[in-house]
This record gives C-alpha cells, structure tokens and sequence, in this order.
C-alpha cells in the first residue's frame, strides 16, 4: 500500500466513526463532558490526518534534511580566553 492510501483508510475509519459518534449521540445525548471530549479528539484527529495528506502530497515530504558532521577533535582553548563561567561569572571577579 502507498501512503496515500493508507491515509485514505485512515479518513474511511474516521468517518465510520463519525457515524457511530453520531448514533450514540442520538442514544446518550450531546450535553455530557465525556460525549464532548471525544468529538472533540476525534475533530483533532481528523485534523491531524489533513496535516499528514498535506505533508504527504509537498514534493518535499520525502526529503530528509542534510546531516552535519560533527569532528571528535577538541575546539582550541583561545576561543575561551574572555569568556564568562556560566552561573560563577567572570574569572577575575567575584561572584555575586
């Protein structure tokens, strides 16, 4: 299956339960918390799969970003020379 598709039966499986949200509202009523709390996280969720459609549609969604190399060898000592301890503040005064 191609994510598209897969994405496509996540909006089928949210929509079923669209349905079933509103077959049990007409059982138990909307004015409950809890009847509230999961329209509203499955409004969220619905939401959340339009991202990823989106996401999955830019040409760019498949593009990993360029990594950094990072050298093990230590950084020269003189790029300290003025600077402050962090927290103890300058090395030739005292701290407050």
């Amino acid at each position: 299956m191609s994510v598209h598709d897969d994405i496509t039966s996540v909006q089928r499986s949210l929509d079923d339960l669209y349905r079933s949200l509103g077959r049990l509202e007409n059982h138990l009523g909307s004015g409950g918390l809890e009847m509230r709390r999961v329209r509203l996280d499955a409004d969220h969720l619905r939401e959340s799969v339009a991202l990823l459609r989106e996401a999955a549609a830019s040409p760019d969604a498949a593009r990993r970003p360029d990594l950094v190399t990072i050298s093990d060898t230590p950084y020269d000592i003189s790029l300290w020379t003025d600077s402050d301890d962090e927290g103890l503040g300058a090395r030739d005064r005292r701290a407050p």
